[in-house]
């Protein structure tokens, strides 16, 4: 993508739906014997696509089209998930549990992703091995399988984390008797996952001291449910404006699901209002405050947007610091947004970041998807033109991106 930087954007826009929160609830379909699951209000993306061609390949019939994608599933699915397909996505993990509750057995590849740091399916594992699957691991293949149904467990996480909670619960949807997981991940795509599983006639409840309680059932039915907004996505158009002194409104956002990032725009200084499911960002006299960051687990300030908080921090007046607790590698962009004239220091976990007067144009890598759209925002604030390669990245997590930021007045172009 090349970008001519340096103009304020301008406009409106519409949030997509949720990368994160689409991939599980298109696993759901997973759980269905000769029934449908319908999704509206599904991005277009490298990573759905994905999903898409996996859930074919384990014998769904899937139809995608204008937002909204048809899953038709048969009275029986294939269990072995093929490697070319699983090693392109961590997210491929997802169709483990559903699979093994469904069929009794599953061969899953180790997934692939993002180079953001390991990112182990231990917890996953674990818990299935509580619901008295066996699990062994050879060549590189999780091979995992259940004489008769998984059984219904209290289980408890050492760490909340999000893969492992949705593949727990999808898993627990058709196990005998009731489940209890506790410390589970609290991010909006795990209510999202528990509505579909409601919409296909689960019995979830989920409790807010970070517990979800789950009665399996013998057979799941047809149902529809929608894919909340990207609450990720959001926050990087918001952040574009707040970089590049623009006045735009971002629609379709759900603010709560965006607490952390605007209570520290609001700490920073940045202009901003906010009303049902709007965001609007006003242009400001005044550069950015520093601000100081911790990543954490939902709801604290997400690590998907650390990356793009700190292109916009950049550009700050002194010294803002992000410690980053949940991915070790995540810092990975900070090389090239350095190349731009940026001045961010890398001590452990911990991001430097002192700010300059502006960036400059320059060619740079994008090394994962959210180091893509830090530089793709830092671009457009950038004096001259900005070359971001692989864009690949990119394309996993945002859709139409170039169409998007064109619509908000911005030059990019793909070449």
């Amino acid at each position: 993508m090349k970008i001519n930087g340096g103009k304020p954007l301008q406009g409106t826009i519409k949030t997509q739906g949720a990368k994160n929160a689409a991939l599980p609830v298109m696993a759901v379909a997973l759980l269905l014997k000769g029934e449908t699951l319908t999704l509206d209000n599904v991005p277009d993306l490298y990573d759905i696509n994905t999903m898409i061609e996996l859930l074919e390949a384990l014998g769904v019939e899937a139809e995608f089209r204008d937002s909204q994608a048809v899953f038709r599933v048969p009275d029986e699915l294939k269990w072995e998930a093929p490697d070319s397909l699983v090693r392109k996505m961590r997210a491929s993990s997802l169709v483990l549990g559903p699979l093994l509750a469904n069929c009794g057995k599953v061969s899953l590849p180790l997934p692939g992703g993002c180079s953001i740091g390991s990112r182990p399916i231990d917890l996953h594992l674990k818990g299935l091995k509580q619901m008295g699957a066996e699990i062994e691991i050879r060549n590189g293949v999780v091979h995992a399988s259940v004489k008769g149904k998984l059984r219904g467990r209290r289980i408890y996480l050492d760490f909340p984390s999000v893969g492992a909670t949705e593949n727990l619960m999808m898993a627990a949807s058709l196990a005998q008797g009731e489940t209890i997981i506790e410390n589970i991940a609290r991010e909006p795509e795990i209510d999202n996952l528990a509505a579909t599983l409601r919409c296909v006639g689960v019995p979830v409840e989920l409790e807010g001291t970070g517990g979800v309680r789950i009665q399996g059932i013998d057979k799941a039915h047809s149902g529809r449910e929608r894919v909340i907004p990207d609450r990720i996505e959001a926050c990087t158009y918001i952040l574009a404006g707040v970089m590049t002194n623009g006045h735009i409104r971002v629609e379709d956002v759900v603010p709560s699901h965006i607490d952390a990032i605007l209570a520290k725009l609001e700490e920073s200084g940045a202009k901003f209002s906010v009303r049902k499911n709007v965001v609007e960002i006003f242009p400001s006299r005044r550069k950015l405050h520093p601000v100081s960051i911790k990543t954490m687990p939902y709801p604290g300030f997400p690590t998907d947007s650390q990356p793009q908080m700190a292109a916009a921090l950049s550009i700050s007046r002194g010294v803002s610091t992000i410690e980053e607790s949940v991915f070790q590698a995540r810092f990975l962009y900070a090389q090239e947004l350095n190349r731009m004239g940026a001045d961010i220091q890398i001590s452990r976990d911990v991001a430097i970041i002192r700010g300059v007067d502006h960036l400059q144009g320059a060619g740079v890598k994008a090394t994962d998807l959210r180091a893509g759209a830090a530089l793709i925002i830092a671009g457009l604030a950038a004096k001259g033109e900005t070359t971001v390669e692989d864009m690949v990245h990119v394309w996993r997590g945002y859709e139409a991106i170039d169409q998007k930021l064109r619509a908000l007045g911005a030059e990019v172009e793909l070449v």
